[in-house]
């Protein structure tokens, strides 16, 4: 097999201690107007208006939109872009977690071309390029400051929907670990869980080929070299630190280790993409109204389990990340020693351990099953394929809690 890989990143991607205090020298290179999306908590706080004041202090006016969502509900993205216009910005600044940067990545796109979110749901449908936006983060999970991937709520459908481009990446991931440092353990968590399933399921996501139209064809393109070196570099990062920092979030080399972790594990997903543990997290969580993060992570035991025998090498190796040893075991046996450290670390940072604790009723198995099977651009990437009865086999031992029914 000869060498076949394909990454889309932003233009720059800063990262350390302090690198907010370069905010203005960066915002600088792309005007002088620039609209800051954010949320009502982070906007009350002091680091914020220091970023704010910076900006100003450097000629740049600023717009700030303080009042993104979770989830980021449709139709405040049109309310945005609306009082956004005559202020003509020639940049967009996203500050926060994962919605507040979904939300600037939609701003962008509207302010850019105009037109509804509706009209660009699902792949290459945005047709050129954006407004410069620059993706800061405070949560370490999502991995959005580097995706090409904006995730939205829409009311007039069940399930979360996404929009899906290289024109959505932005110019600029500036990521500061202490932006972190006052997220608080449960968050912490969730979102680094969520960082952790994404290494997982992008290196052991199907490999698709070497059809060079791949990459032209879709923006989840399967694991390749270059999405695999980012997800071992996650795996390895989150593995010897995510329960550090839930635990004591003043270690300051925790946090950094936590939140590259949730880069890398962007830099690989954002191109290869993710797999079965998301598909039945959006109609899970839909059901049950609970954090993303929370359900991907709950998910991910069982689909490493049912996934096993298509990708025990890849589960072995995933294993060595975390630091486990070989000691002379086979690889089915050092990937099932990788799924116990997967769940024994979930467990220990507090993620729900089956479905049924997460929230959801029994008598939705079979609709949860059905629409996770329907989410293509998922399901197509997982490294085993599945049929209905499959789909359905893994949501009942998930709800269950059990295991080993899964392997079957």
């Amino acid at each position: 097999m000869s060498l076949f890989a394909a990454l889309r990143l932003p233009r720059e991607i800063l990262f350390g201690k302090g690198q907010r205090h370069v905010l203005p020298t960066v915002a600088c290179k792309f005007g002088r107007r620039a609209l800051v999306c954010t949320d009502e908590r982070f906007a009350g706080t002091a680091v914020f208006a220091e970023m704010v004041k910076s900006l100003r202090d450097a000629s740049i006016e600023v717009l700030v939109h303080d009042r993104v969502l979770p989830d980021v509900p449709r139709d405040t993205v049109g309310v945005c872009v609306e009082e956004a216009e005559s202020f003509r910005p020639e940049m967009v600044i996203g500050i926060g977690g994962g919605s507040c940067l979904d939300f600037a990545k939609c701003a962008t796109l509207l302010l850019s071309h105009g037109g509804r979110l509706q009209d660009y749901y699902g792949e290459f449908k945005v047709p050129g390029p954006t407004l410069p936006l620059i993706a800061v983060p405070t949560t370490a999970g999502t991995g959005s400051e580097v995706t090409p991937v904006a995730v939205i709520s829409d009311p007039d459908r069940t399930l979360k929907v996404g929009i899906s481009s290289a024109y959505l990446i932005a110019a600029v991931a500036l990521c500061d670990p202490d932006l972190t440092m006052t997220c608080p353990p449960g968050l912490t968590a969730i979102a680094g869980a969520d960082a952790l399933t994404h290494a997982i399921e992008a290196f052991t996501a199907m490999r698709r080929g070497e059809d060079p139209d791949l990459p032209q064809k879709h923006v989840f393109i399967g694991k390749t070299a270059l999405t695999d070196h980012f997800a071992l570099l996650a795996i390895k990062l989150l593995g010897r630190s995510l329960q550090k920092a839930c635990m004591d979030g003043t270690d300051a080399d925790a946090r950094a280790d936590v939140m590259m972790g949730a880069l890398a594990a962007g830099c690989a997903f954002g191109t290869a993409g993710t797999a079965a543990a998301h598909a039945v997290q959006y109609p899970a969580g839909a059901l049950t109204h609970t954090a993303h993060g929370l359900g991907v992570a709950t998910m991910m035991p069982y689909v490493m389990t049912y996934n096993r025998c298509a990708a025990a090498v890849e589960m072995a190796e995933i294993g060595r990340a975390l630091g486990l040893s070989a000691n002379g075991r086979s690889e089915d046996e050092q990937a099932g020693a990788a799924i116990e450290e997967i769940r024994r670390l979930f467990a220990a940072i507090g993620i729900t351990s089956t479905l049924a604790d997460l929230g959801l009723p029994a008598d939705k198995l079979d609709w949860t099953a059905e629409q996770a099977l329907g989410i293509e651009r998922l399901i197509k990437n997982n490294p085993r394929p599945f049929d209905l009865a499959a789909m359905r086999r893994l949501v009942q031992a998930a709800h269950d809690g059990d295991l080993a029914a899964c392997a079957n």
